[in-house]
């Protein structure tokens, strides 16, 4: 195996991905995150042969690099490659690093090392924050992007420098091809003109500079794919655009999830009954893609990057919308449904969340089920000698789905050829092993598996307290019931009863509702 790009086994034929990765040197940013503890479990468990993976790691305050690294690797995610091989963690080199300080505040010793053995890198680190000040969202997703490049054109051995984007880095069109689309504005230009402005300034000029993108995020991400692609001349480049990354779909199990970002908050709210409304469209499609599909078509991309070395820099759409559509509306009932049958502990209320694409009546019931109810228990915490936390919980909340709406409304097309065209190169076993192919997930099992996650990775709750909570989702029931039953009485007594044209339409009203269930009644039988 050398260093041309084409690597053949012993009877011509292309070696497989887990060959390719066979004493290989890795070196992976943002090995931290959700996606990139997946990216890392994934390539010891199935690519075990590997060599090192190094990982660009931020010393957090009261914690080292090799404190964050040891912690990541007890996480149950590692359970599976904990019984395959106790001493995975050998393989595991953290290297000090920081995205905003020059350089990436590597050592000149690290440097060394990384230039002189490194054979692929995999750029995941990127701030997700969709409210991101544009200064900091350009540091970590532009500037930090443009130091790895300068570092990878240093190394040596590389063969192929993978980015992860996102599918929604020009979300201002409609239909995405799988094509590097020219940026907003020059990054350097803009990093320039940004340098020397106060951040009070920066902010108030970020709407204009963002034009008809959501938020930073997006907008940087445009910036990093431009910067990336100028040095695809120099490097083996491939990009990858996920959508809305969620739970996994098989690997290492079925519904692994380790935070409250996208869709996971919301689930979670609505499972807990905080959540009774969102605006969104019931009819768009809910472009979600499995963390597991992503990291298996991440590493795919890296072998054919590095074997085949194509001229251009491939971009690789991964989003199930054009492949497998599943909509909002589809979710909702699925979701509700999933938490009914394994209810979250000390749930708020019964979960009965309603999706609305009308401003008006997402903002009626936003005051009917969610700032109402947060005053009066609220008041209820204050008179008991607690502290109100209510309606800040649904403050917060709001703001979260808020930053969700853009996606939650409106549909996208993406071109998946690429995507297509990774899956024929590889073999019957590759496909197995390394399965990206979403036209096999089915929508309702996966919502439950992910529903299920969210309660036993990100509340470890236990699934053995099922049978408590549900009898507290009955109690919830029977409070309602009490409470409606007590406020129809109350009308009754504070309007109806005092009113003689008021009773009169009531007993209309009533006798109407009589006799339809009579009619009812009546026609059941006779069909009978």
């Amino acid at each position: 195996m050398g260093e041309t790009g084409e690597e053949t086994g012993a009877d011509g034929s292309m070696v497989s991905i887990a060959d390719y990765y066979a004493g290989k040197n890795v070196l992976i940013t943002g090995a931290t995150g959700f996606m990139g503890k997946v990216l890392v479990e994934k390539l010891l468990r199935s690519c075990p042969e590997v060599q090192t993976l190094y990982l660009l790691v931020r010393p957090k305050a009261g914690q080292s690099m090799q404190e964050r690294v040891s912690d990541m690797m007890k996480c149950k995610l590692f359970d599976r490659v904990r019984e395959d091989n106790p001493d995975f963690h050998q393989k595991i080199v953290p290297i000090s690093s920081e995205l905003t300080q020059p350089a990436l505040a590597i050592s000149p010793e690290d440097v060394e090392r990384l230039t002189s053995c490194v054979n692929i890198i995999f750029h995941c680190a990127a701030t997700i924050r969709f409210d991101e000040p544009l200064k900091h969202a350009l540091q970590l997703n532009v500037i930090a992007t443009q130091q790895l490049l300068n570092l990878a054109q240093q190394m040596h051995h590389l063969q192929a420098f993978i980015h992860i984007s996102t599918a929604y880095a020009n979300c201002n069109r409609r239909h995405i091809d799988e094509i590097i689309y020219p940026p907003p504005v020059e990054p350097k230009k803009l990093i320039d003109s940004l340098e020397w402005m106060e951040d009070s300034i920066v902010r108030d000029i970020t709407p204009r500079l963002i034009g008809d993108r959501p938020n930073t995020y997006t907008y940087t991400k445009a910036l990093a794919e431009c910067v990336v692609q100028k040095e695809s001349s120099k490097l083996s480049i491939g990009i990858i655009r996920p959508s809305i990354v969620g739970a996994s779909w098989q690997e290492p199990f079925p519904g692994w999830i380790d935070n409250f970002n996208g869709p996971s908050g919301v689930f979670i709210a609505a499972g807990k009954g905080i959540l009774r409304t969102m605006r969104a469209n019931n009819d768009a499609v809910a472009d979600l893609i499995p963390v597991d599909v992503v990291i298996n078509l991440t590493l795919a991309a890296g072998w054919y990057t590095a074997v085949h070395r194509p001229k251009a820099a491939l971009v690789y759409n991964c989003t199930t919308g054009g492949i497998n559509p599943f909509h909002w509306g589809e979710i909702e009932h699925h979701v509700m449904s999933s938490f009914k049958r394994n209810p979250l502990e000390q749930a708020f209320r019964r979960p009965n969340a309603n999706i609305t694409s009308n401003y008006l009546m997402n903002q009626y019931w936003i005051l009917v089920s969610h700032k109402f109810p947060a005053l009066i228990y609220d008041l209820y915490l204050r008179l008991s000698g607690q502290k109100p936390q209510m309606m800040r919980i649904f403050n917060r909340l709001h703001k979260a789905i808020g930053l969700l709406e853009y996606f939650s409304r409106q549909d996208w097309e993406w071109n998946s050829e690429n995507m297509n065209m990774l899956m024929s190169h590889l073999s019957p076993e590759d496909r197995k092993t390394f399965n990206f192919d979403v036209r096999q997930l089915n929508w309702p099992e996966y919502i439950e598996n992910y529903c299920i996650g969210t309660k036993k990775y990100v509340l470890n709750e236990d699934m053995s307290d099922i049978p408590a909570a549900r009898q507290h989702l009955r109690k919830l029931r029977n409070i309602r019931y009490t409470f409606n039953t007590l406020l129809l009485v109350f009308i009754w007594r504070v309007f109806i009863a005092r009113s003689q044209m008021a009773r009169n339409i009531w007993y209309f009203v009533v006798s109407l509702c009589f006799k339809f269930l009579s009619y009812f009644r009546a026609s059941s039988t006779l069909t009978n």
